[in-house]
């Protein structure tokens, strides 16, 4: 590891070799004797969030730190990240990879939303640009994503090395999808490494694959470029690295635990993962259940909860006049909050559309994505004003005010690692509609006779990927609205579901026992 005396495109400042004392104090109730997690991340909310990954590593952390585990988060130090977590730097500036000779200067913080411990890595020429942390502003990926996310990785394993860059090393290295993939790897062929890593799959169809002349500017042995090593089909795969080397893989679902293990889910991994089965674990997504729930949610015109559904009422109107749909509360709203991909299945959605307004419904939907389907969506809203909103983009507001106003989600992906909008759907009284598929088998339970019988009913699901049982599972939970009763009763105990993530948290610490037996927390 090559040193810098100089903080090459950083301000020298006399607290570079130590942490100041309140960035000490932040770690002075961390024993000794805890489990040291390094949690490496390309994102992280309040910090960055494109996606999912964002949402569990901004919660997930901070459930593991209630257990006792001294976990710390490692993610690229993106513009404004420094300032945001109050980041002071430590250690010395170095070179983390060849093929990058800008060096590296790591910073040290806390999120600023639960004062989690955080470290930045800073490096202007990589990270310090306009756009997103994948994509520029045309949402192209950046060119340099291999070297980006290289660095994040070797940083992330040294960590776990007896060259640790901080006065710190960790038991565990938990790394992320593809852009921490390279980490396992990397601590493979270090003969000062000390840790184990987890490799968590979030979505595999994102694998980060590149041309396998990177192998020498990322520092990786030659060695490694082979079927049982980093190659994939004739590249370089970081996502491929991280499944191979880990010492364990987890993902976000029971069920999509499964399925990627067959040609279906796969993406060409299925024989690897299924190779590696027993070291392989499914565990549900928790859920932020400070920002998403309807008693206490500031977002919402009228708050709400199981017990009392008057204000779910009142924000169904609401949202009906803030959109310019006909106010009435008999007019069933089908809620859609989503990317528009095709994995989503908006175009599931877009194919009834026109059968749907046969019957009394209004359909609210909110997303962004494929060009393609943000055209179609737009002109059907337009060609249909009474009965259909399309807003494209994110807004937080009426994501959670769709949520409390909906009377069913609609949620119909072809895969869905996790998902996450089911579980809100749920706790704000909307029933959702989804495929059997994933996470969303997971956490939603048909409306049947016998479900409704024994009080298990959450929502309505169909077996199969397309439109005509998407619409005949639609028309199901329509039928069932006509009955309050039975509405009722699926309303809620979707709504006193627990998908906390201390349920999750657990397991996560569990599976770090065992890796290290030695540290009991």
């Amino acid at each position: 590891m090559k040193k810098f005396k100089k903080n090459n495109g950083f301000a020298e400042d006399p607290r570079s070799t130590t942490a100041s004392s309140s960035v000490q104090s932040l770690l002075a109730d961390e024993s000794s004797d805890s489990l040291r997690i390094l949690y490496s991340t390309a994102e992280a909310e309040p910090l960055v969030k494109i996606g999912g990954l964002g949402e569990v590593s901004g919660a997930l952390p901070g459930a593991l730190r209630q257990l006792g585990v001294d976990i710390r988060l490692l993610l690229p130090a993106y513009r404004g990240v420094i300032e945001a977590i109050q980041g002071e730097p430590i250690g010395e500036s170095f070179q983390a990879i060849p093929g990058v000779e800008e060096p590296v200067q790591l910073f040290l913080g806390k999120m600023p939303n639960t004062g989690q411990p955080v470290y930045a890595v800073a490096c202007p020429a990589l990270y310090d640009r306009d756009g997103g942390p994948y994509t520029d502003q045309d949402g192209e990926d950046w060119p340099d994503n291999a070297l980006r996310f290289g660095v994040l990785s070797k940083v992330a394993a040294l960590f776990g090395s007896t060259a640790s860059p901080a006065d710190w090393a960790a038991d565990i290295i938990h790394c992320n999808d593809w852009h921490t993939g390279l980490a396992p790897a990397y601590l493979m062929h270090d003969r000062r490494a000390r840790a184990r890593s987890v490799m968590s799959i979030h979505n595999l169809t994102f694998q980060g694959n590149f041309p396998s002349e990177l192998l020498g500017p990322l520092g990786l042995p030659k060695s490694c470029f082979i079927t049982d090593g980093v190659e994939f089909y004739g590249r370089l795969s970081f996502l491929k690295a991280g499944l191979y080397y880990a010492d364990y893989i987890t993902t976000v679902s029971p069920g999509y635990a499964r399925e990627i293990q067959t040609p279906e889910f796969g993406f060409g991994l299925e024989g690897l993962l299924a190779h590696r089965r027993n070291r392989l674990s499914g565990i549900l997504n928790g859920i932020d259940n400070t920002d998403w729930n309807p008693q206490h949610d500031p977002y919402l015109p009228a708050r709400f909860g199981p017990q009392d559904l008057i204000g779910k009422a009142v924000n169904k109107q609401l949202l009906q006049e803030r959109l310019g749909l006909k106010p009435n509360a008999e007019t069933i709203v089908l809620g859609v909050v989503s990317r528009f991909t095709y994995q989503k299945g908006v175009d599931l959605v877009l194919g009834i559309a026109e059968e749907l307004l046969k019957q009394p419904v209004q359909l609210v939907i909110l997303g962004s994505g494929d060009r393609h389907y943000e055209i179609e969506w737009s002109r059907f809203a337009w060609d249909h004003p009474e009965n259909v909103s399309v807003t494209i983009g994110y807004d937080v507001a009426l994501a959670h005010l769709i949520e409390a106003g909906a009377d069913l989600f609609l949620m119909p992906s072809r895969f869905e690692p996790c998902g996450l909008n089911q579980m809100y759907s749920m706790y704000y009284g909307a029933p959702p509609v989804v495929h059997r598929t994933g996470g969303l088998a997971d956490s939603v339970t048909d409306t049947t006779p016998c479900t409704l019988l024994d009080g298990t009913a959450t929502g309505f699901v169909f077996e199969n990927a397309n439109t005509a049982e998407l619409l005949a599972c639609i028309s199901r939970a329509l039928l069932a609205f006509q009955d309050r009763k039975t509405w009722q009763k699926i309303q809620y105990k979707g709504m006193t579901q627990s998908f906390d993530w201390e349920t999750s948290a657990n397991q996560y610490f569990k599976i770090y026992q065992a890796l290290a037996p030695t540290k009991t927390g």
